[in-house]
């Protein structure tokens, strides 16, 4: 039997000597230059292969569960539990196998050779069984007869409406940000918020809260992402308070474990800003921003949230010592 192993979140067998998610492609495929009646294809079979991976983490998970069951089981009574156990390990590993098949095949996408290999393809593919992979493949054949359609395909393609449309569509494809791993989609997140001029852009933050309820998880994590990123750079950098509170009011509603750090560093940074008086603008401080991000932290509950807060203990502003104090006093001993 091949000995699996895993990198960057794909399993690949070691005889291949390529990791599944390395893309082995040619500088052509490095520069996403895929071929417009190939795109939809690439897509159906990269979001079946992440459907198989999580699989495979949900076994994963079941084998765990069922170690630590073993462990408080009399000898005499872990039969069945090993025969379960034996069962879920052989599907662990069929399943690792049918990560690589599908990863596979989403690269042999990206390097057809001609018409009449495409076509074989697509053949293969249908006889899979997918109901995705069968109707982009399907779509694939139809822009095969229909050039028009492919030109069309095309066009829609390359042409994002924004900015985030254009990373929302990279998260789609590129093999890269739809790993397991999820460094890939935060630098891109970075990169996206530190371009001058795209966080306080409305509508490209409205693009990607519309990709948060996306049904593929690179997309919409990739967007969580971004939008932290973000609301980061206002929460933190804008001169008008208003709008920078509202920022981390929005970091405090998403469930994303990114947002940990940022509320962090938003809780140790107080800070000096204008807000709005009765004859104009007067100066005042985040501290209503910094308590926001305070009982988010609590929430979470995270060794890192926790010991944000037991430094704020000895806050200069009494009341976010205070607000502290309390939140450690009604959650004591140690966050996990």
């Amino acid at each position: 039997m091949a000995r699996l192993s895993r990198r960057a979140g794909f399993w690949y067998d070691r005889r291949q000597a390529v990791p599944s998610d390395a893309s082995g492609l040619s500088n052509w495929d490095e520069a996403n230059v895929i071929d417009p009646r190939l795109s939809r294809l690439h897509q159906a079979l990269n979001r079946k292969a992440d459907a198989v991976q999580r699989e495979f983490g949900a076994v994963g998970d079941q084998l765990q569960a069922l170690g630590r069951q073993l462990v408080n089981t009399r000898k005499g009574d872990t039969g069945p539990l090993l025969a379960e156990q034996a069962a879920l390990r052989e599907r662990q590993m069929a399943l690792a196998a049918e990560i690589n098949v599908w990863r596979d095949r989403a690269r042999a996408a990206l390097r057809q050779r001609d018409e009449a290999w495409l076509l074989a393809f697509l053949d293969e593919l249908e006889a899979a069984g997918d109901p995705d992979v069968t109707a982009a493949a399907a779509a694939t054949r139809e822009m095969l007869a229909h050039p028009e359609l492919a030109a069309l395909e095309g066009r829609e393609a390359t042409q994002a409406s924004s900015p985030a449309g254009r990373l929302l569509q990279r998260a789609r494809s590129e093999p890269a940000l739809r790993g397991d791993d999820p460094a890939a989609r935060q630098r891109e997140a970075v990169e996206f918020a530190n371009r001058p001029g795209l966080a306080q852009n409305d509508e490209a933050l409205a693009e990607l809260e519309a990709a948060l309820d996306d049904p593929d998880p690179a997309v919409s994590d990739q967007a969580a992402l971004a939008l932290i990123q973000a609301h980061r750079f206002r929460a933190l950098r804008l001169g008008e308070l208003e709008p920078a509170h509202a920022s981390v009011r929005r970091l405090a509603q998403l469930k994303h474990r990114a947002a940990i750090p940022v509320l962090v560093e938003i809780l140790e940074s107080p800070r000096t800003g204008y807000v709005p008086g009765q004859g104009g603008p007067v100066e005042g401080n985040n501290r209503r921003s910094r308590l926001v991000a305070l009982a988010s932290l609590v929430e979470w509950r995270t060794p890192a949230a926790q010991a944000a807060i037991r430094a704020r203990l000895f806050d200069r502003d009494p009341q976010m010592a205070a607000a502290a104090d309390r939140a450690l006093a009604l959650f004591p001993g140690d966050w996990r």
